[in-house]
Order: structure tokens, then sequence, then C-alpha cells
């Protein structure tokens, strides 16, 4: 049976309160129900807290991805049709078609060979501020980072990189639950400058390829019944996106927690060695990626609760990484925790695709800071989040070093 959420308690999600701290609304969800039905969000549906849960629902494909903007809406055109085409909205057959194809090309080997340019960026990154003695870890850091990288993956000439951090803050916002009609219409604006950029770029590429994603990708259209047009500029535009938002949101939260726990923080910097465990920590302790949805498709009964055919169902990844029953003393930062099965990048057949290129930029980035700054400290005490429920993500983060 669905019960509605007592209306005296204080659980919305489009609070400065919750945008500054979620884990006390997740709490108290989690202790009426871990799969609880309810309105927090405009649309009502069930809100999934729960460790086992989460993970039941996310391999389960009887519960499938959202359409990201309505069918019938004739607004919105351009942002509609591309993010129709991305992989993460894709539901099966057509998800495992996409998926296969990116993959042979996206492939550990391709991310491995990155290791050296991330490294040297964030070594250039660094120097750029060793005078000054203080920095902002998103906006001098971690986004012109992930900027760079993404972009020397996908084969973007290096004097047109600098565009993609405006492009990529525009478009993470007509994803997440809090968008409005203008994030939508600027969305739809810089989604046509996006394709007309990449269109031409995919010209290029066919004419003069490299070793570069895009070159890639049209290498596999051109072998059969591949990635269309629609398809490629599609897969560049969900790699602006989300090769932005969870490299820049685990760096700079990953800081963040050290600078919170300066014993974990010691561990860290007298133990270097500890870094790809750090990191999984990090993922899990402020999941980059907050929440994700799924509709049910049919009828579906998880763990005594019956799920209706076309409900709502909203997976709180940060809720689930936080579990007490899934994790020993799940609020505790712990370096060296494990095992660590988080879901900060999700489960079964949409687990990120990019995990393996964001672990690798977060030890690089973390680990380099460490080593090459002494004394971090955080600037000011106050902390200013992006009002994002989908995504645990700083506006900024000011630190000191000497």
């Amino acid at each position: 049976m669905k019960t509605n959420i007592n209306p005296t308690l204080p659980l919305s999600f489009n609070t400065p309160e919750f945008f500054q701290n979620p884990y006390p609304f997740y709490e108290e969800l989690r202790s009426m129900n871990p799969l609880y039905w309810g309105n927090v969000l405009k649309n009502p549906g069930w809100y999934v807290t729960g460790y086992k849960e989460a993970v039941a629902i996310l391999k389960d494909t009887r519960f499938i991805n959202r359409i990201p903007l309505p069918a019938a809406s004739k607004k919105y055109e351009q942002l509609k049709k591309t993010q129709n085409d991305m992989m993460l909205y894709k539901n099966q057959p057509d998800h495992k078609r996409l998926r296969f194809l990116v993959s042979n090309v996206f492939t550990p080997r391709m991310v491995e060979q990155l290791r050296p340019y991330i490294q040297e960026t964030v070594n250039d990154l660094l120097q750029q501020v060793q005078t000054k003695k203080t920095m902002d870890v998103v906006s001098d850091f971690a986004f012109p980072l992930a900027s760079l990288i993404i972009a020397k993956m996908l084969g973007v000439p290096q004097e047109e990189r600098y565009q993609f951090r405006e492009w990529a803050v525009s478009l993470i916002q007509t994803i997440d639950f809090t968008r409005s009609r203008k994030t939508l219409n600027n969305g739809n604006t810089i989604t046509i400058t996006l394709r007309d950029y990449f269109k031409e770029l995919i010209k290029k590429k066919t004419h003069s390829p490299e070793d570069d994603l895009i070159s890639l990708l049209i290498k596999e259209e051109q072998q059969g019944d591949r990635l269309t047009e629609d398809e490629i500029l599609a897969t560049c535009i969900l790699l602006v996106i989300a090769g932005h938002e969870t490299t820049v949101n685990l760096i700079s939260n990953s800081i963040l927690a050290l600078l919170k726990h300066p014993h974990q923080l010691m561990k860290l910097k007298e133990n270097p060695s500890l870094i790809g465990g750090a990191v999984e920590e990090f993922l899990r302790y402020e999941s980059p990626t907050q929440m994700t949805a799924r509709t049910a498709s049919e009828d579906i009964k998880i763990h005594q609760t019956t799920i209706k055919k076309g409900d709502q169902v909203y997976i709180l990844l940060g809720a689930a990484n936080r579990d007490p029953n899934k994790f020993h003393h799940a609020h505790l930062l712990d370096i060296t925790r494990n095992p660590n099965p988080h879901l900060a990048f999700g489960y079964g057949t949409h687990f990120c695709l990019g995990a393996a290129l964001a672990r690798i930029e977060a030890q690089i980035a973390i680990q380099s800071l460490l080593i090459q700054k002494d004394n971090l400290q955080l600037a000011a005490p106050g902390l200013l989040w992006r009002n994002l429920m989908g995504f645990r993500s700083l506006s900024e983060l000011s630190i000191t070093f000497d």
C-alpha cells in the first residue's frame, strides 16, 4: 500500500538546508521505509534510500529509463532530440547496441593512454596557482582539468577547449530535477551550438582521422550498421556533460572531505599507495551523482512491496551509499574501507562508462595536490553548494596552502 509522507516532516528536496546537507533528509526517509511512496518532488514516486533495494531496482531491466523530456512537447526540440539519442536514456535493446559500439572505442587502453596528459595537465594547473598560495579547487583546478581531458579525448583542438566549461555548466542543469523553463531554453540553444560544432569536427575527422574518440566512432560508423551521425553527436554531448560533472564533483568533494578529516588526510599523505581505495571511499561518502530515476514498465515486486506499472522510482544513490545496513559506520570517512561496494557509478547495464577515466583523474589530481602543496586549509568556513538534487556539487572551494 502506498502512504504519503507525513506533511509535518521537513522533507523537501528543494530547500537551502537540503542542498547544504542532504543526509539527514535521506535518514528520515529511510527510517520510515527504505522504499517509500511520497511526493517530495513535483511528480510523486518511490524514494529508494536502502542499498539492497537500490541494487535490486538498478539491475532489473523492467525498470526503464524515463523519457528525458515529454515526447509531445514541441519546445526544446534540439535538446529533446539529442537527449533521446543519448545512451544515458536508452532502454534495451537500443542501449545494449549503443553501449557496445561506444565501449569498443572508449576502452581501458584509451583511458590509460591519457594518464601522462592528465599528470601533465594537473602539474600545469597547480603551477599556475603556486605563487598565489590560494586557489578555488572548482574553477582553478577540477573544472579546467575535466574540460581539458574530455576535449583532448574527443579530439578537440587545443585552442578551442576553453568553450567546454560554459557548455557543461549549462547542460548539466537540463538533466537535473530542479530544471526550469529558462534552463531548458538555454540548454536548447547550447545544444544547437554544440551540434553545429561537433558536426564540423566530425567532417574534419572524417577527412583527416586521428587517434581520438570521434575519429574512432566515425570509423565504427563506416564499418556497417554502426552509429548514426545523430548518435555520435549525442555521445559527444553526453561526454561533455558527464565527463565534467562526475569528475569535477569527485575531485572537489574529495578534497573537501580530506580537509574536514585531517587524520585521514595525514594518513593518505604518509601512505600515497592508499589513493585507489581512498577515491572509492570519497565516491561512497560524498557521491558525485546523488540520484537517478526509473519507471516501472510493469507491476514489479521488490522486497514485499509492489511497484505498479508507470510508477516513478527515484533511486537516491547518496543515501544507498550511506545505508548502515550495508556499510559499517556508514557516516564516517575511512579511506581504508574494504570492501567498498558503493553505487556511485550506478549498477547493472547502466554502470557509468566513464568510471575508469574519472577514477584516474581523481587519483592523479588528489595525490599531486597532496605531494606538491603543504598545509592545505579551507580558506573560509562557509560552503556554497549548487542547487542540484541529482548531483552533490560545490559552487566553489577556496583553499590555502604553503
